[in-house]
């Protein structure tokens, strides 16, 4: 199943056009018509305004879900930021990828995303926060990586702050990559290494990584989880109490661990 062609050519329609249609027949009338069907594709329906998240990522999250109507940055990840995606893929939500041409839909699959509902805009243009935009009103999860300037996001508050307005509107929820604006928690990867290696032999088998989160909500305490990001069967877990087990990754042995300080 692929996504809805409509919803493609609407999305370039208001990239090209972002102030232009809300007349008749226009960009209000296309939103609701596509807002209507993508609801009815749901597998099935979703609590109104909490989206489930990853197990691993739940203690990380204020109230352990993603808020609807709210915005998130994830730092220094891609796996991190999928893995934000993958509990509401799970849960039937349809998601929508913006802004990062090197990841295939091969990779989203990997990460537990269902390509069945989802939606991959690599190049975005110019436009990139209307397409932003036109996507929050019909897709309940919006991923999208900002254009860097000077090494930061290219996204102003007050930009932000329109965006946060339509988030609550629609219910939908905004993932940054990188800084974002107002968001409600920020995580990122504090520490990375790959187990596997030991003297001289092995090979990497599974990467142990501690992510720190960040929230207003509780009050200057951030809060950290070592998991496995992947394991060796290629998904995201909770680290276990320390032992051989986490000194190699689950289900293998433990020759050691290489610590670095490298995020991805």
């Amino acid at each position: 199943m692929t996504p809805p062609p409509a919803l493609g050519a609407a999305v370039a329609a208001i990239a090209d056009d972002p102030a232009g249609a809300d007349a008749p027949g226009g960009r209000a009338q296309v939103i609701d018509e596509l807002r209507s069907r993508i609801r009815g594709m749901q597998k099935r329906s979703l609590e109104a305004r909490v989206l489930p998240t990853s197990s691993a990522l739940a203690d990380l999250l204020p109230g352990g879900a993603l808020a609807a109507g709210s915005s998130y940055a994830v730092e220094n990840s891609t796996t991190l930021a999928l893995e934000m995606l993958a509990g509401p893929s799970g849960a039937g939500s349809w998601c929508a990828i913006v802004g990062m041409p090197d990841l295939g839909a091969e990779a989203a699959a990997e990460a537990g995303i269902d390509l069945a509902r989802l939606v991959l805009v690599p190049h975005p243009g110019d436009q990139w926060m209307a397409v932003v935009s036109a996507l929050v009103d019909v897709i309940p999860v919006v991923l999208v990586n900002p254009p860097m300037r000077d090494g930061r996001a290219r996204v102003n508050d007050a930009a932000a702050s329109r965006m946060a307005a339509r988030l609550r509107q629609r219910e939908a929820v905004l993932i940054g990559v990188g800084d974002w604006p107002g968001a409600e928690a920020r995580l990122r990867v504090a520490e990375s290494g790959w187990s596997g290696i030991g003297a001289g032999f092995g090979r990497l088998a599974a990467r142990r990584v501690t992510v720190a989160s960040a929230s207003a909500a509780w009050a200057g305490r951030g809060r950290s989880r070592r998991l496995w990001m992947p394991g060796v069967d290629g998904r995201v877990a909770a680290v276990t109490p320390w032992g051989a087990e986490e000194a190699a990754g689950p289900g293998v042995e433990a020759p050691g661990v290489i610590p670095f300080s490298a995020a991805g």
